[in-house]
């Protein structure tokens, strides 16, 4: 009889949801990312930590920095685990690659929004953004407390 598949505790993807915080995010696409087993063993579990990433281009082609990977050692133990943040090569067209060499150009970050995980390759969402002032972050606190409050009036 064949194995039950353990669930992942990331079943659509993991979302960095400090970055719609910190930027006003534009354009996205999704790009490939060139990993080792581990990275992906690590990722589909959800042990992947896109708080602080960001996108770099170097010699015409995308790397993911600060990516934090929580790989599983092959030692026994109970914190058998270690965090690796080195860079990370993505895939995506020369297209898409010039467009965001020219939007940096101009001002913008590049910055991860989501992994995905569900499929059979492991994609990342990446996005141009250009950073928020603390007075806009007081706007996007004070409009989500708003909401919260009438959505608890409503019920």
């Amino acid at each position: 009889m064949a194995k039950a598949k353990k669930p992942s505790s990331a079943p659509g993807g993991l979302v960095n949801r400090r970055a719609r915080f910190d930027y006003e995010l534009s354009n996205d696409i999704v790009a490939g990312m060139v990993l080792t087993g581990p990275e992906v063993r690590a990722a589909r579990d959800g042990h992947v930590q896109l708080k602080g990433a960001f996108v770099s281009i170097k010699d015409g082609e995308l790397w993911l920095n600060n990516a934090s990977f929580s790989l599983k050692l092959n030692e026994r133990g109970e914190s058998s685990r270690t965090v690796d943040t080195r860079a990370r090569k993505l895939l995506a067209s020369r297209k898409q690659i010039d467009a965001f060499t020219e939007s940096k150009k101009q001002g913008f970050t590049v910055v991860p929004t989501k992994l995905l995980t569900s499929g059979k390759y492991l994609k990342v969402v990446i996005a141009l953004g250009r950073g928020k002032k603390r007075w806009d972050k007081r706007e996007t606190i004070k409009r989500r407390d708003q909401d919260r409050d009438a959505k608890r009036m409503m019920r």
